[in-house]
């Protein structure tokens, strides 16, 4: 395999640094979206207006269907980064699954857990 096919070990270190950086980052908003939720059912008001009652609780299962859609989201991100990281270990970090060329550094330290050149994306499109 030709370094034209694969990144170098000092890009894969750097890959590396950002993808751990932004699963700490993923696991503490998601330590945070769970928090919230434990969090709602302490909440009650003790307003004694029934339609306010009412309102506040429908506003609240909303906020805590929000929340556990965010919540869902960002597992599923953090679990793309993760294997994002297998990929680094395996060497494969980079090269798209559908063309086999490498995937832009600029895309990458965007997206670091891309699969996807831009040019394959558009293919899907």
């Amino acid at each position: 395999m030709s370094d034209k096919t694969k990144y170098s070990d000092k890009d894969l270190a750097e890959f590396k640094d950002i993808i751990l950086k932004k699963i700490e980052r993923a696991e503490e908003d998601l330590a945070l979206l769970n928090s919230s939720f434990k969090n709602d059912s302490n909440n009650g008001t003790d307003d004694t207006s029934p339609t306010f009652k009412a309102f506040e609780e429908g506003s609240e299962t909303m906020s805590k269907e929000a929340n556990v859609q965010l919540a869902i989201r960002q597992e599923k991100f953090i679990r793309d980064l993760k294997n994002a990281l297998l990929r680094i270990e395996n060497k494969t970090y980079g090269i798209c699954r559908v063309t086999g060329k490498l995937i832009q550094k600029e895309r990458l330290k965007l997206v670091p857990h891309a699969t996807l050149s831009i040019e394959a994306k558009k293919m899907q499109n």
